[in-house]
Parts: C-alpha cells; structure tokens; sequence
C-alpha cells in the first residue's frame, strides 16, 4: 500500500476553523504538510467574525508538532483571497495545493427567499472558490503542478427543501470545478470536487429549514449514520484528492456514511431521431419513455441528499 505524505509540500485550506475544514487541516498537517488555516471565525450564515477559530486549530496542529499559521481573510473578494496565498508564499515559501472548503448557508425557499441571500452565499461559496484558486494558479502554473479540491454538494447536483440558494451556490462551484479541471491538466493542475455529507455546525443549522414532515422522515436516516458522517469520515478522500499520488482530474466524488463514490452528471441512451427533419411535440412525447430510461447498469440518481442515505443503507457494507 502506497504511504501518502505530505513533508515538504503547503496547502491551504480554507473554513478549516471547524467541521470537516479542520479535520482536512489536522489530517494535512499529520502527514506533513504546511497548512494555512483560513477561516473568519463567523457563524453559519457568514455573519460577526473572530479569528479565534483559525488560531485553535493552528495551536493544535503545532501541540501535535506541525507547522500550520492562521488566516483570517475573506475568500469573498480578490484582495482577500490574494493575502491567503500571500501568507502561504511569505511563511512557507510554497503553495502546492488548495482546499476551497468555506461556506456559508442562509435557509429559505426559492420562492420567499431573497436577493441578499444569494448574493451572500455566491460570494463565499463560488466566488470565494474563484478568487482562492485563481490566486494560487501562477505559482501552480510556474511549478506545473498544483491540486485543487472544490466542495459542492447533493443539495446542488439533487435539490433540498429550504437550500435552495445554497444549492444553487454549490451546483456553481461543481461548474466552475469542470473548466478549472479542464485549464489546468496540460499544466501538472489537477482539479476534482467533493460532496461531503458530515456533521457539522452547517447540518444543524440546514435541518431548521426543513418542513415537520420531511424531518420526520430523514431524521431516523441520520440517527443510522450519526458515526459514519463525523468530518473525519471525510478527511480521507479530501486528503488523497489533494496529494501527489492522486491522478484524477475532473472528477466529483462523493462521502456519505462512510460509502466513497464517483459520481456523474450522465446522458441516457435516448432516442434517435431524424437529422433531417426536426421532430415536433407529438413525436417527442411517443419516444418520451425512450428518451428518459435510465436502462444503464451500475448507477443510481437520488432525488435528494436523503434519498442518497438511504442508497447507502440499503447497500451492502
């Protein structure tokens, strides 16, 4: 079994205040890396701000004999983003990898939510992860070699009740992933997305935008899982995505109780139809059965991240 490490190598990681950020950074620095531990110490909803956070779990990774600085900029603008790279580059004299971990959420529907909202959580979350990477890229670029790990979610690719906004954030960052992935390949960059599914300070705070129903439904799933969604369940895939023996480019993958898997956006087998005339409505809806199968072996589409817990139940272990 090949022995990953991270000696001589820095990476940045950031919302590693907490959740799965801070096991990411504890687990880096284990291995060896440098870490910068960004983070603005606010609440779930990108509100107040302390560096309190940053600082803990520095002074944990150097009790642990690592070497790790904190980092309270903001990923939401350019200047921020350029300082998280700037501390890297000025304390460690490196950047090899990226972990745009930072989040905010705001709960509401599509439909009463509001303006400020989105704009809120496409600043952290897609701009933030923007502004992050493209920082880091000349110094990936000049080395010709980088890793860059995104985080999206099945609240994105799938939909929930109440993240309608976040998920509409998190979907983006799965988009912006695919060109990053795209940009850099020729140049040593390799960029893959993950979509974690962990206990957190941003869970609890997601169940309060779920209806009575819907809880009562999902909460016995949870319970099942409770063990299995611990951030450090996650650590693992976050960790090998970033590291040098990872060849994977352009790929989303997914941690769910305690389950590692690729997953895919994917075209059905469809229907052919003529490449002469197009077809109207009435022919579609004869060949509608034809065009939506799903009749491909090997892979599920959940209708929401609950939907995937219960996937996992179901399977073997």
């Amino acid at each position: 079994m090949t022995t990953i490490n991270f000696e001589n190598q820095v990476v940045i990681v950031t919302g590693a205040g907490g959740g799965l950020g801070r096991a990411y950074a504890l687990e880096l620095a284990r291995r060896g890396a440098a870490v910068v531990v960004n983070d603005l110490g606010g609440n779930v909803e990108g509100g107040s701000g302390s560096s309190a956070m940053a600082t803990q779990v520095v002074a944990e990774i150097r009790q642990q004999g690592g070497r790790a600085i904190a980092s309270c900029d903001s990923v939401s603008t350019e200047a921020g983003a350029k300082a998280i790279v700037d501390t890297a580059l000025e304390t460690f004299g490196r950047l090899d990898a990226v972990i745009n971990n930072a989040g905010n959420m705001r709960l509401s529907s599509l439909a009463e939510g509001c303006a400020e909202d989105l704009q809120s959580l496409l600043a952290v979350h897609l701009f933030g992860s923007y502004f992050v990477t493209r920082a880091a890229w000349p110094v990936m670029q000049r080395q010709q070699y980088g890793r860059v790990l995104f985080t999206a979610s099945s609240a994105g690719l799938f939909g929930n009740q109440g993240q309608g906004f976040y998920g509409t954030a998190k979907a983006a960052v799965f988009g912006l992933m695919n060109t990053f992935a795209i940009e850099g390949e020729s140049q040593g960059i390799l960029c893959n997305a993950i979509l974690p599914f962990a206990s957190s300070r941003m869970t609890e705070h997601a169940m309060q935008g779920m209806d009575e129903e819907y809880l009562k439904r999902t909460m016995p799933v949870f319970a099942s899982l409770k063990n299995s969604t611990q951030p450090e369940f996650t650590a693992g895939l976050a960790t090998y995505l970033v590291s040098n023996v990872c060849r994977s480019t352009h790929g989303l993958y997914s941690s769910c109780g305690g389950r590692m898997a690729r997953a895919f956006v994917g075209v059905t087998r469809g229907w052919q139809g003529s490449r002469e005339v197009a077809p109207d409505a009435e022919t579609i809806a004869e060949h509608f059965a034809e065009i939506t199968a799903l009749d491909t072996e090997g892979f599920s589409v959940p209708q929401s991240p609950s939907d995937e817990l219960k996937q996992v139940l179901m399977a073997k272990s």
